[in-house]
């Protein structure tokens, strides 16, 4: 989610306080600046490190559908600069595939600025107990993946996109995550759908529900959501999986039709955190405002205490509200101008006040 989409949010009620006319100047700058899309130099190559595992297929159709999946998330991450290892798909490797998911993990740095991708596609298994994802050889256990896991430090996205795949969400929660299943219970065992439109969403600018010209985590989520429920819908069937997302650490999960635009408007439990707010800052790859992994870092964390923030709202004065997201929007202000500003230019003939819709 990049600044303008922030601003906008705030700009009209900025515009009514009087001590914050001396600043709209300069967030009009910014917004003309940052929305921006074309003429921009070159970004830099500052990628996102994607691991996808192809789980064992069992049937042809099964096969040909993961491996058009596996190629949609190579095309898309490789595209936006990033570094992306297939595990799965080479036919004369060692079957112990469970073995070589551990070892990458294992070899992967566990503190970074780059955000770290585990995409899981094929099928999974529900005991009552314990959920596993199909490989070739052992299959990996939610419990296993969770051990393997533990050290990171580092932002990821882990995304299960198989049937049974619920309790995965329930171990691997945790702070910096954003983890998202297919479905919404282990006893949800039919083929899921969702990780094909997932795939198909993750590089789809149809997916741009902000229209901030980039694609996040959560819109993605959300459009594939979407297509999953049209796809029961016109094959008039009752739904067999309801994918969730995670990302504030507490296990719980969100459901798509739980937000209205990007904004989660029901939670799973009466005090419990949003959902929503990490997962629309990862994007696939560099973000439009050609930083480097270390500010696009920097800029998320003021970017993340702004949407925090905004969940206050109702719930404090409306004055001592509005100066105080005043206060937040204008560090992230200051960031823009030290770091981003130097190096973009608005696009010939864009007006300043032309910014992202609001999607709250």
């Amino acid at each position: 989610m990049g600044f303008a989409a922030l601003e906008g949010h705030a700009m009209t009620r900025f515009a009514s306080i009087a001590r914050a006319s001396s600043i709209w100047a300069f967030f009009v700058c910014c917004s003309w600046t940052l929305c921006a899309s074309d003429g921009r130099p070159e970004p830099t190559a500052v990628s996102s490190r994607v691991i996808v595992v192809v789980g064992a297929a069992g049937d042809e159709d099964f096969s040909t559908n993961f491996v058009h999946q596996a190629d949609l998330w190579e095309k898309a991450g490789k595209q936006a600069h990033g570094s992306v290892s297939v595990i799965g798909l080479i036919k004369d490797s060692a079957t112990n595939d469970c073995e070589i998911l551990r070892q990458a993990l294992e070899n992967e740095p566990k503190e970074s600025s780059t955000d770290l991708w585990l995409v899981l596609i094929g099928h999974g298994t529900f005991d009552g107990k314990e959920a596993r994802f199909n490989l070739r050889g052992p299959d990996v256990s939610a419990t296993d993946l969770a051990a393997w896991l533990k050290p990171f430090r580092r932002r990821m996205a882990i995304i299960d996109t198989s049937s049974c795949s619920a309790p995965f969400l329930n171990k691997l929660s945790a702070t910096n995550r954003v983890v998202i299943t297919a479905t919404r219970s282990g006893n949800e065992q039919n083929f899921a759908r969702f990780g094909r439109y997932l795939a198909e969403a993750i590089d789809d600018l149809a997916s741009d529900l902000d229209k901030d010209g980039q694609v996040s985590l959560l819109e993605a989520f959300l459009m594939a959501s979407r297509r999953v429920a049209e796809f029961y819908k016109i094959e008039g069937r009752l739904a067999s999986e309801h994918a969730l997302l995670d990302d504030n650490g507490d296990g719980l999960g969100t459901q798509a039709d739980w937000f209205e635009g990007l904004r989660a408007v029901k939670k799973p439990k009466e005090q419990a955190a949003s959902d929503g707010l990490l997962a629309q800052q990862l994007h696939l790859g560099q973000t439009k405002e050609n930083l480097s992994a270390e500010l696009q870092l920097q800029r998320d964390t003021l970017e993340h205490e702004v949407l925090l923030h905004r969940e206050k709202k109702g719930k404090m004065l409306e004055d001592q509200y509005y100066l105080e997201l005043e206060a937040l929007l204008m560090k992230l202000a200051r960031f823009y101008e030290t770091n981003a500003m130097s190096s973009v230019q608005p696009t010939e003939g864009q007006k300043p006040e032309e910014s992202a819709p609001d999607t709250k």
